[in-house]
């Protein structure tokens, strides 16, 4: 099994997502994406992956490159700071790394923005790859350049936009990721359907069974799908200026519930309940039925997601982190609707009581309700 993807950048052709299901070619792309083997290599990941993959990897690389090292730091996104940066630069320091040099992010989502932060910054840019192993990593945060890290509480606030030189995915590593992380992966291609896609979203809820007991022929399809429109999205807006920002569909509340529960929270539970309060606004608004909202919660219960925030949180509170994201424009917050199953828009002015409403629906168990409906021309027209 196997299926390739080019994600261009201004137009250009810039690298290749590949979707297969061993590490088999690994060393053929390698040769094929890369234009200089000559060079050190630094497999940057974390203790968890280590020891499952660490060794196979920097054994294929040690065949095909002049010199390769790994970094391992803690698993967790406890370590997802500048003090693991600067302990990265200073172990490619002592290495001595220069610009032709290449590191290689081996893991998750921390993994990966960390990493590539890392390449942004070292010499002001060296080349980087991506070799993602959960299914969130290969979705969401592998592809579309964002690198970053966490800065005291503020998840992702410190980053920039560097492009990997390629994105190498093995399918068969979701063998070993547990159950919660699998469902995390799950939130972000549900969330693809939703902003993107109806019948991939139809196709999700029509194959939960196949998914769930990680059939490999529908895992292979499933990640290529949402690989096509992650990279559709960061193709037409590489900077989130505009369309991309549709990708954060559930985000702004969900950052704020994913830092309040001090990451206790897995990132897709954490942006599967934002869906449910950014469902609720969309309905307050006229856009969605509440049928559109059972459905929605019906298949996030099917792949393990919460429907309802399991910690105890002030409503409050939770407004109040979502004022601290950097997705803020101003003093608005840009909060991501949806005008109809497949369909999302920007949407900037929602009142503190709005908000308030959608979280407290988001914390219950109740059937679905929204208050009055607003106005639709209140959306701001940068929809699909």
């Amino acid at each position: 099994m196997s299926k390739n993807l080019n994600v261009k950048y201004e137009g250009k052709p810039c690298y290749n997502i590949r979707v297969e299901s061993s590490f088999s070619s690994l060393a053929e792309s390698l040769q094929e994406d890369l234009d200089n083997l000559q060079r050190k290599v630094c497999i940057v990941t974390d203790s968890h992956v280590a020891a499952l993959y660490l060794d196979e990897i920097a054994s294929i690389c040690g065949d095909l490159f002049a010199k390769v090292i790994s970094f391992v730091f803690p698993a967790g996104e406890a370590s997802k700071n500048m003090d693991t940066v600067q302990k990265l630069y200073l172990s490619l320091i002592e290495n001595h790394f220069d610009r032709g040099d290449l590191l290689i992010a081996l893991g998750g989502g921390v993994v990966g923005d960390l990493t590539g932060f890392a390449a942004a910054t070292y010499l002001r840019g060296i080349d980087f790859l991506q070799i993602p192993t959960t299914l969130l990593a290969q979705v969401d945060s592998s592809i579309g350049g964002k690198t970053g890290v966490d800065f005291q509480q503020y998840k992702n606030m410190v980053g920039a936009f560097h492009m990997p030189r390629m994105v190498y995915m093995n399918t068969a590593t979701l063998n070993t990721l547990p159950a919660e992380q699998f469902s995390s992966g799950m939130a972000e291609i549900i969330k693809h359907g939703l902003i993107r896609d109806e019948a991939y979203y139809r196709w999700i809820s029509d194959h939960r069974e196949g998914i769930c007991g990680l059939d490999p022929e529908l895992l292979e399809e499933m990640i290529y799908r949402s690989c096509q429109i992650k990279g559709s999205v960061v193709e037409e807006d590489p900077k989130e200026k505009g369309v991309r920002a549709h990708l954060n569909f559930g985000h702004t509340v969900g950052h704020a519930v994913e830092k309040l529960s001090d990451f206790r929270l897995s990132h897709g539970y954490s942006v599967a309940l934002g869906m449910k309060a950014a469902a609720y606004l969309s309905k307050k608004l006229g856009y969605l039925s509440g049928e559109d909202i059972s459905e929605m919660l019906s298949v996030f219960a099917s792949f393990g997601l919460p429907v309802s925030l399991p910690l105890e949180e002030d409503s409050r509170e939770i407004l109040q982190a979502t004022k601290s994201d950097k997705k803020m424009a101003g003093k608005q917050i840009k909060f991501i609707i949806l005008t109809a199953v497949g369909t999302a828009q920007i949407y900037r002015e929602f009142t503190d009581e709005d908000l308030l409403e959608a979280i407290d629906y988001m914390k219950s168990d109740v059937p679905e309700t929204a208050g009055s409906v607003a106005k639709k021309t209140n959306a701001e027209e940068t929809g699909l």
